[in-house]
């Protein structure tokens, strides 16, 4: 079975850090790229970030651009986020999410808020 499976959110205080881990199963992770969304209630789903199979070229939302880091270890089939100077409007459930064939895969979240 394809699986993702997020973890690593919580409650921080605006200024902090939190690292997010989606451990992948039932798929060759190391040829796939991965992303990260993150949807905030009552908005849409906004892509946050994308590493390549190959960890070369990352990419980044400008909303995230120097606070987010996204790298992977493909040994063990995980991707991680470092998200650091976390404002209050990075506060959404995570997704990680790749896609396979034609099929979208996707975790069940996890969610990170942020407040004082």
């Amino acid at each position: 079975e394809v699986q993702l499976v997020e973890s690593g959110g919580g409650l921080v205080q605006p200024g902090g850090s939190l690292r997010l881990s989606c451990t992948a199963s039932g798929f060759t992770f190391g040829i796939y790229d991965m992303t990260w969304v993150r949807q905030a209630p009552g908005k849409g789903a906004e892509w946050v970030s994308a590493i390549d199979s190959g960890s070369r070229v990352p990419a980044y939302a400008d909303s995230v651009q120097g606070r987010f880091t996204i790298s992977r270890d493909n040994a063990k089939n995980t991707l991680y986020l470092q998200m650091n100077s976390l404002k209050i409007e990075d506060e959404a459930v995570y997704y990680c999410g790749t896609k396979i064939g034609e099929e979208t895969i996707r975790g069940q979240g996890t969610q990170v808020s942020v407040s004082s």
